[in-house]
């Protein structure tokens, strides 16, 4: 079952990069499919508010889907193995992060927690926080997106345990559909001592709550 969950967990994690894609369009291409989506919504794209919106558009999915083009494993690759013997838990809480649901291409936002138990060294606070990033800004899933990072994390550090945990407000669900505003998603998943002993996980979420 673990080689399951493993392989599982392997392909989830995959960079979308490495997946076979179509030709990238042009930018002109882009803006093209944007005036058209306009005309479909029932607007103008040639009416003056509308005359620069396909630019800003293409110009924000450069910014909003950049993880694309990012490489969450060589964000983890400087490891400090200088850590003066700690061997404790590392927690980094509250991360926030804007996703976009993959289904309705519409947003989803909340905040990230990473818990590991260093084995061969610590890695950069930041860089904890650059991986959420990295997988927030693509097309997403909630349960992907956290498979993601814990997959990201354990092979670039290779720790005894990680626990991630993602909490989100979907505005598919919110704005659109059953029309829920306020209703929120969590996601975890253990690894190691974590997944093994179910004490860590309890300590795992009283550190995450008992300090707020």
């Amino acid at each position: 079952m673990d080689a399951v969950v493993k392989t599982l967990s392997s392909r989830l994690a995959q960079p979308a990069l490495d997946r076979p894609a179509p030709p990238r369009p042009s930018r002109e291409e882009a803006e093209a499919a944007v005036r058209v989506l306009l005309r479909w919504a029932g607007d103008n794209p040639e009416r003056e508010g509308l005359l620069d919106t396909p630019k800003r558009v293409v110009k924000a999915y450069e910014e909003l889907f950049a993880g694309y083009s990012q490489d969450a494993g060589q964000l983890l690759e400087r490891v400090f193995e200088d850590v003066q013997g700690y061997d404790d838990m590392v927690l980094v809480r509250d991360i926030p992060f804007a996703s976009h649901c993959e289904h309705h291409m519409v947003p989803f936002i909340g905040k990230a927690h990473i818990a590991y138990y260093p084995s061969e060294g610590v890695v950069g606070l930041s860089k904890l926080a650059r991986v959420v990033e990295a997988f927030a800004r693509r097309l997403q899933t909630q349960e992907t997106m956290t498979a993601q990072i814990t997959d990201a994390i354990d092979t670039a550090l290779k720790p005894r345990g990680i626990a991630v945990m993602i909490e989100a407000e979907h505005m598919c669900m919110s704005i659109r559909g059953v029309q829920k505003q306020g209703a929120s998603t969590v996601t975890s998943q253990f690894t190691g001592v974590f997944r093994d002993d179910p004490t860590e996980q309890v300590r795992f979420y009283t550190m995450l709550r008992g300090f707020k």
